[in-house]
């Protein structure tokens, strides 16, 4: 490690922490003025799609996009609506499998018609698509080299 950042380093940081709690917020109130639940429902019901339809609790906390410290009490959230269930598993009696339902796909799809225009709002209108591709870039390359490593 090399000691401290560079004053262009941290305000990179600054940037970017700025510019994702913005989007975060801009998204968050968009959901909540369609009536749909928070980013993190979203979030639990794409990456049990992204895994055809079920997934242990841990894996599913792995792959979620979003921090989720309390994703046993999301869960219940979202099982007593309806959009997910808990099935116990066969090989593992201790265990459970994470499943969306009919309703869960429903709700992500609605969601969805609602999320992705204000990711548009949030990002992409305010961004050349060469400003897109060189931030998507970096954020990717950012991500890779730091993977291993016990941070971002």
């Amino acid at each position: 490690m090399s000691g401290y950042p560079s004053e262009t380093v941290v305000r990179a940081w600054t940037r970017l922490t700025r510019a994702q709690r913005q989007a975060l917020t801009a998204i968050e109130q968009a959901l909540g003025a369609a009536k749909l639940p928070s980013l993190a429902w979203y979030d639990v019901l794409l990456e049990l799609e992204r895994a055809g339809g079920t997934l242990r609790p841990f894996e599913l906390e792995r792959e979620m996009l979003l921090a989720q410290y309390n994703l046993s009490r999301l869960i219940d959230r979202m099982e007593q609506a309806g959009y997910v269930e808990r099935r116990a598993l066969t090989e593992d009696r201790r265990g459970q499998s994470i499943v969306i339902t009919a309703a869960g796909k429903s709700l992500r799809r609605r969601m969805w018609s609602v999320y992705g225009p204000a990711i548009q709002a949030a990002v992409g209108a305010h961004l050349s698509p060469k400003q897109v591709n060189t931030l998507n870039a970096s954020l990717g390359a950012l991500i890779e080299r730091s993977a291993g490593k016990g941070s971002v």
